[in-house]
This record gives C-alpha cells, sequence and structure tokens, in this order.
C-alpha cells in the first residue's frame, strides 16, 4: 500500500512539474495580423512544443486594450498606438512596446465583374463620403455602388480613413463589418459593392484596383510608392522576454518572414 501510495504521489508531482514548466503565450486583436499569428504560432509550436500560443481576433482596438489591461501577452495591431492609449498604458503601469512584425497595403476592391479598375484619392474618397453613388459616373455600369467599410474599433478603418478619406465621415448607409475576410466576401458577392482589405486577404474572388494609379504589391510598398502601405504590429507589455520574445524573434527572423510572405504580406527586408 504504501509503495503504490509513494508511486502515485511521485505521479502527481511530476504531471505538477510537467504543467509549472509548460509555457503559455495569449495573443488577440487585429483581423489584419491574425493570419500571420495563426501560421506562425503553428510552425512555433512545432518547433517548441514546451510552448503554447492561444490566438483570438476582435480588432485592433481590442488588441491594444488586452495589452493595457494585461489580460494578453502580445496586442496584435493594424494601426499605431494612440496618445490616449500610452497615457491609459502608464497610469496602470504598462509601457506599451511596439514590435514591427510585417507590412501592408490596404487594397481597395471591387466585385470582378466591375468594368472599373483604377481609382484615385478623390473619387475614393467622394464614394466613400457619399457624393459618388453610382458606377456610371467613374466610367462603369449604370449601378448603385453598395459601399462596404469596416467597423470603427478596426485600425485597417483607422487607417484606411486617415490615408485615403483624410478622416472624413463614411456614409451612414455604409455597410460595416468586423473582419477583413467579412469585407471580401461581401464584395465578391455583391457585383456593385466597393471594399477595402489587407493584402493577405486578396484573392480571385474580388478584383484589387490601383489606388492613384499604383497596386499594392510587396514592390510598391516597400518603396512607398502605394499610399495605403502601413506596418503590422505585435505590441507587448515592455521589451520582450521569455517566451515571447523568441516568438517573436522567429517571426521577425528569416523563416517568420518567408511565412509572412507567403500569406500574401511583404515582409520586413
Amino acid at each position: 500500500m504504501r509503495k503504490i501510495c509513494l508511486v502515485a504521489a511521485m505521479a502527481v508531482a511530476g504531471l505538477f512539474l510537467a504543467t509549472a514548466g509548460a509555457q503559455e503565450i495569449t495573443m488577440a486583436g487585429s483581423t489584419t495580423v491574425l493570419p500571420i499569428s495563426q501560421k506562425t504560432a503553428e510552425v512555433f509550436m512545432d518547433k517548441n512544443p514546451g510552448i503554447s500560443i492561444t490566438v483570438r481576433g476582435g480588432g485592433s482596438g481590442v488588441g491594444v486594450a488586452s495589452i493595457i489591461d494585461s489580460t494578453v501577452d502580445i496586442g496584435q495591431s493594424s494601426r499605431p498606438v494612440k496618445d490616449k492609449e500610452i497615457k491609459t498604458a502608464l497610469e496602470k503601469g504598462v509601457n506599451i512596446k511596439a514590435n514591427v512584425v510585417a507590412l501592408d497595403g490596404i487594397a481597395v476592391i471591387v466585385h470582378p465583374s466591375n468594368k472599373v479598375s483604377a481609382l484615385t484619392k478623390q473619387q475614393v474618397k467622394d464614394i466613400y463620403t457619399g457624393k459618388i453613388s453610382n458606377w456610371s459616373q467613374l466610367g462603369g455600369s449604370n449601378a448603385k455602388i453598395v459601399v462596404t467599410s469596416r467597423d470603427s474599433s478596426s485600425g485597417t478603418f483607422e487607417a484606411f480613413n486617415s490615408m485615403a478619406l483624410d478622416k472624413s465621415r463614411v456614409r451612414p448607409d455604409a455597410l460595416m463589418q468586423a473582419s477583413n475576410q467579412a469585407v471580401a466576401t461581401t464584395v465578391a458577392q455583391t457585383p456593385g459593392a466597393i471594399g477595402y482589405i489587407g493584402m493577405g486577404y486578396l484573392s480571385g474572388s474580388v478584383k484589387g484596383v490601383s489606388f492613384e494609379g499604383v497596386k499594392p504589391s510587396k514592390a510598391t510598398v516597400l518603396s512607398q510608392e502605394y499610399k495605403l502601405a502601413r506596418p503590422l504590429f505585435m505590441y507587448t507589455n515592455g521589451e520582450p522576454k521569455g517566451a515571447v520574445k523568441k516568438y517573436l524573434d522567429f517571426v521577425t527572423g528569416v523563416e517568420g518572414q518567408k511565412l509572412v510572405e507567403s500569406l500574401g504580406f511583404v515582409g520586413l527586408k
């Protein structure tokens, strides 16, 4: 009986030590960064079985707020942190550290059947503010323009609103979507629709149009010729350490950046 109890105690102790030795990384935020997080986490965990990574979306606002509230280890964001967010973080003893993991171009998309292949910044702004409401005004078919946008908590919305719309108010009848994929799906299924998505979400089901005469690509994003280019972030509380540092080093390293580019985004080099 004593032997059995001793063996059982050793087994429990071994389980406790194994659990205590396991490391977990939690991430949340931007749906633009989400594919990068998911893919790199999958490969990283295969190489590091002692580290578990949990990834969820929610939008850039959620990613930044989660870091400020210390509920995640990494906050995914497709926009820079705001001054008011930095202030709130500091009040809570959190030092937000921006870790750039990739570059992106926000692609303006339409249905594949749409004749329009190029738009100027002014035309995009006029569409999203309601001054232009029919594709015939842009050389297209006589069809109503169905405006699709991201919701206001999205980093992609904030970046697009700033760079393409000069922070103008989006028309009230715009279809506000919670993710890049939702925008892409809506445009793919709606002949008169227009939307915008991260480059990693481009596919044959939608048509990317040129913006100010330039299409988003690795070359035009790196050269900053494409005017809707932006960095993608994984925020941490202070300098990353331990398992989090190991993971971020992997993402920004050679193998991680190859994964970034395989997903349609732009590597840092």
